[in-house]
């Protein structure tokens, strides 16, 4: 607060007392995100060292709000900062695909095709007869990781464009194998001749 009495009155007033509410809100609501994450998956340790933070920031920011009351703009920064962690929050937890889904695909064509392709690849498949409202079906599980869910579904697509997908966070998994996905040249082009395929 030293440096903020050095500044002229009507820059900290109306340009840094916002600028850092909007911040502080920021990190804040984006912590936030993650927090609630965590909880989901029952990270107990991690979670609580998150709202910890998260609290702490909060604390921070509605004090400041408080000792300036007479700035209508600081509302709009708390308000702005808010929506802006919200955003960055879900994007950055898209961008690191933390964790496990399952996925589930539901199609009336034979799988046998699909499923040989997705264990190639590296994923662990779980095939089911089944029974839809248009007749028999086939319903295709895997767990995988959150980042490899485009690839997931571009195997899907490639294989029955009109295929049904569905995808479901993980929150415990038992001991299991997932070997990773290479990048091999046979994998290449097992890939394009698979695409080719389907097309």
């Amino acid at each position: 607060m030293d440096l903020l009495a050095t500044l002229p009155p009507n820059v900290a007033q109306y340009l840094v007392i916002p600028l850092l509410i909007m911040l502080a809100r920021i990190c804040d609501v984006t912590i936030g995100t993650f927090r609630i994450i965590l909880v989901s998956r029952g990270e107990r340790l991690y979670a609580s060292l998150a709202g910890f933070v998260e609290v702490f920031i909060w604390v921070i920011v509605v004090s400041q709000v408080m000792t300036n009351l007479g700035g209508w703009i600081n509302y709009i920064a708390f308000a702005a900062g808010f929506a802006m962690g919200n955003y960055i929050g879900i994007t950055l937890e898209r961008r690191l695909a933390m964790g496990m889904v399952i996925m589930r695909v539901i199609t009336s064509k034979p799988a046998d095709e699909l499923i040989d392709h997705l264990k190639q690849e590296y994923h662990g498949v779980t095939s089911i007869a089944a029974r839809g409202v248009s007749g028999e079906v086939r319903l295709v599980l895997s767990v995988v990781k959150r980042k490899d869910i485009p690839f997931f579904l571009k195997i899907v697509k490639n294989y029955n464009p009109k295929a049904f997908v569905s995808v479901e966070d993980v929150r415990h998994l038992s001991e299991t194998h997932l070997p990773p996905r290479t990048n091999s040249r046979k994998n290449v082009i097992r890939r394009m001749k698979f695409s080719l395929k389907r097309k």
